[in-house]
């Protein structure tokens, strides 16, 4: 049976986790052993802060769109219900947009809300 040498995989592998462990501080980025451990924790945590960003940023919007219709004079919990019962489906995101950017439009969207919720 021939001999198989394997420094070019190994070489190959490390070069992925070093390219990972770019930018760590101290061995984290020149040693194999530490950069793995490293790179490791980073994508734990990199998987679980995607799910995170979602939650903040929704969390973001109902702020804003909060601040918005309290201008006017409502809640958002009664402003997103008259909503739903005027038949607007629009989300939180676009919502958020237009209370920062269309005082006029969040207006509106107001006056259609509170005519659904005294319906």
């Amino acid at each position: 049976m021939s001999r198989v040498k394997r420094g070019v995989t190994s070489h190959a592998k490390h070069k992925k986790v070093f390219k990972a462990a770019k930018g760590f501080y101290g061995r984290r980025k020149n040693t194999i052993r530490a950069a793995k451990s490293a790179v490791e924790r980073s994508m734990q945590y990199n998987y679980r802060d995607r799910k995170i960003k979602k939650r903040n940023f929704r969390a973001l919007w109902i702020q804003r769109i909060n601040a918005g219709v309290r201008e006017l004079g409502m809640t958002y919990g009664r402003f997103i219900d008259g909503l739903g019962k005027a038949g607007i489906e629009v989300d939180r995101k676009v919502l958020s947009d237009i209370a920062i950017h269309e005082p006029a439009t969040l207006k509106v969207l107001v006056e259609k809300a509170q005519a659904a919720l005294a319906a």
